[in-house]
């Protein structure tokens, strides 16, 4: 699989979220790069690291974010996210084991990444638009702030 540039069709219409989406996807694009350029495995584990990293901490924001709309799937979206750590726990271990899974791991994450953006996501982005970013006031946009500073600083 290709490296793949991000596109306005894949946002979902909170800035916060798919300024991070476009984040992770530029990570996975460095995992391609990485593999690409023939770079060590040290370099691959960094690489790998950081997205990982970057995404829990996405997946963290964004279930307290869910949590602060009380959007009613949030159960069954931390599911989901449970889901892909687990999954991509495994992949990173027999990465970790000298495997050759650098370019299966991308491939695995744009294709996850995508299909969670476009379905996952999309189905709580209207609940925390109208409930947090237009509707219930200035106390919940300061959380968005807050919960900027808490996950990514």
């Amino acid at each position: 699989m290709a490296k793949l540039i991000w596109s306005p069709g894949y946002a979902i219409g909170i800035d916060v979220i798919d300024r991070q989406h476009q984040r992770i996807l530029d990570y996975i694009n460095q995992v391609y790069d990485a593999r690409a350029e023939g770079n060590s495995h040290e370099i691959l584990q960094d690489v790998l690291n950081n997205l990982i990293d970057y995404t829990y901490s996405h997946f963290e924001f964004e279930e307290a974010l869910m949590e602060e709309a009380e959007y009613d799937e949030l159960t069954e979206h931390k599911l989901t996210h449970k889901d892909f750590c687990h999954l991509i726990n495994k992949l990173k271990q027999r990465f970790d084991h000298g495997e050759a899974v650098a370019e299966e791991l991308a491939d695995m994450l744009q294709q996850w990444l995508l299909k969670h953006i476009m379905t996952d996501d999309r189905s709580y982005s209207a609940v925390v638009k109208e409930r947090i970013l237009h509707g219930e006031g200035e106390r919940h946009r300061n959380w968005v702030q807050s919960a900027i500073t808490r996950y990514f600083q």
